[in-house]
């Protein structure tokens, strides 16, 4: 099948982009920057946008830039930037642990960071990572600019807190302490699926006492989220498999797990269980 007509409107800066979301998202107007989900949703006569405000001539979007304790990562930044660490520390190789995960070269080639947040689908690895690092997400619109925290950021199924008529430009990503420790597993039937559960961790190695925890699950419910008690139960802790396990159990107890034709309930929690424990092990090695 074919997209249905529509009409093109190139932006070349972010002042333009935004006048001519104004204008145009109140007719059914939709951004394009990297298209991986919107344009074969329109080439299967699923979704039908009357206008596209195109962003990738606007230079300014295609940024990654580390910003004192923040790395900020603009609209039009491909996935395929973060195959090598953007930024020196800790923070830098995990993006690069978690973009080989995300789909197949071609996608990551194109697809951008913050349309992977813009477009909230559950199975999202960069989702994950904001959710579970505290990112604040940059909406841009004729009104001006308004931060948004990651955990007002999502609000179900391919549901955020973005109005219209707001372009988000760009994420900024908390930077890791020098000596924390960072791991992500994700579990999927075939290399490039859809996550059916990921788990990403975060610590630093206090002496043999965790500090600072941090523990995220995605693809198995609604939307990624940290999880507080897993994390309450480590905090001060002295590191061990059996903590590490009590922590994991926790996260299966503590989820509300999808369901569909392949994967019910209880096997989403077991699955989210192992990803914790495997996200400690990545972190530790």
């Amino acid at each position: 099948m074919k997209a249905g007509a529509f009409s093109w409107h190139p932006a070349h800066t972010l002042d333009e982009a935004v006048t001519l979301l104004a204008e145009y998202a109140p007719h059914d107007g939709r951004v394009i920057a990297g298209g991986q989900s919107l344009i074969p949703s329109m080439a299967l006569r699923v979704a039908f946008p009357a206008h596209r405000v195109d962003i990738n001539g606007v230079d300014e979007l295609a940024r990654v830039i580390v910003d004192g304790d923040d790395l900020v990562i603009g609209a039009c930044v491909r996935h395929a930037a973060f195959h090598v660490p953007v930024e020196p520390g800790p923070l830098g190789r995990l993006l690069t642990q978690v973009v080989h995960d995300i789909a197949h070269d071609p996608i990551r080639q194109r697809g951008t960071f913050c349309g992977s947040l813009a477009n909230a689908d559950p199975a999202s690895e960069w989702c994950l990572v904001a959710a579970t690092l505290g990112a604040r997400m940059v909406a841009r619109s004729i009104r001006g600019a308004r931060t948004i925290e990651a955990a007002d950021w999502f609000q179900g199924i391919m549901s955020t807190a973005l109005a219209e008529d707001e372009l988000l430009a760009e994420v900024r990503l908390p930077r890791l302490a020098g000596d924390a420790r960072a791991g992500f597993y994700e579990f999927s039937r075939r290399a490039g699926d859809y996550a059916l559960a990921m788990a990403l961790v975060a610590y630093r190695d206090d002496h043999g006492t965790l500090r600072d925890v941090r523990i995220g699950t995605g693809g198995v419910e609604v939307q990624p989220r940290r999880i507080a008690q897993a994390e309450a139960m480590l905090e001060g802790r002295a590191l061990s498999e059996e903590a590490i396990a009590k922590a994991a159990a926790a996260v299966s107890a503590a989820v509300d797990p999808l369901e569909d034709v392949h994967t019910d309930a209880t096997y989403r929690r077991s699955l989210i269980g192992t990803a914790v424990r495997r996200a400690f092990a990545q972190a530790a090695a």
